[in-house]
């Protein structure tokens, strides 16, 4: 959803996150090894997702929930979404302009700037780490997303490989008869038959959609 932004996908480089193992920054134990390469990580992607900016299928989405309830559940940990205009924004995997205690309260609190520091701390005193639900990390928003999509009159699954579980389920679970649009370049039908491949980018597909639904 974000690649048009300039955001690169996670599933992109044979599976590396800008040169990085899903071992070496984005796991609980790469924390308790290197919290400060965990930490220049994520600061640089912080830093880079400042300078970048909603493409056209964030404010088409935004668009649309002017008129009706619209629901995004995101894998993306970035904010473009809310930067677009949308409010009903559901993060699956956690915000990177946002750090989280690490003490008992596990507060979560907004960051303003790019750079998180060793020395940062919750209100409390605690360290702080990155805001991010990492592998073999429980995804706490996931029994809100199937409740969202069960109660959905239409899904559409954008630009997402459909790899990463249990996110990847929620295609699948839509109620019976309820249109599933799969809009991503590599698009193929899901094994359901209410399923409608868009072999295409997110930008393209929604507008695509946009122009079917609305003129």
């Amino acid at each position: 959803m974000s690649a048009e932004s300039g955001i690169p996908t996670f599933r992109g480089a044979q599976g590396l996150w800008e040169g990085h193992s899903i071992e070496e920054v984005a796991t609980p134990q790469a924390w308790n090894d290197n919290a400060a390469l965990v930490r220049r990580f994520y600061n640089e992607r912080r830093r880079h997702l400042m300078r970048c900016q909603p493409n056209e299928g964030h404010h088409i989405i935004a668009r649309w929930a002017e008129q009706f309830n619209v629901r995004i559940i995101t894998q993306n940990v970035d904010d473009l979404h809310e930067r677009a205009g949308s409010n009903e924004v559901l993060h699956l995997h956690g915000e990177l302009m946002r750090s989280r205690s690490l003490g008992p309260s596990g507060e979560v609190m907004e960051m303003v700037d790019w750079e998180m520091k060793s020395s940062d701390r919750c209100p409390n005193g605690h360290h702080v780490r990155p805001h991010i639900v990492w592998f073999g990390e429980d995804v706490p928003n996931m029994d809100a997303a199937v409740s969202i999509v069960q109660q959905a009159d239409c899904l559409l699954v954008v630009g997402t490989s459909l790899q990463v579980y249990p996110a990847a389920q929620l295609a699948y679970i839509a109620a019976p008869g309820v249109p599933v649009h799969v809009i991503d370049p590599s698009a193929s039908a899901l094994s359901i038959d209410s399923a409608h491949p868009w072999p295409v980018g997110a930008s393209e597909g929604l507008r695509m959609l946009d122009a079917q639904w609305f003129t």
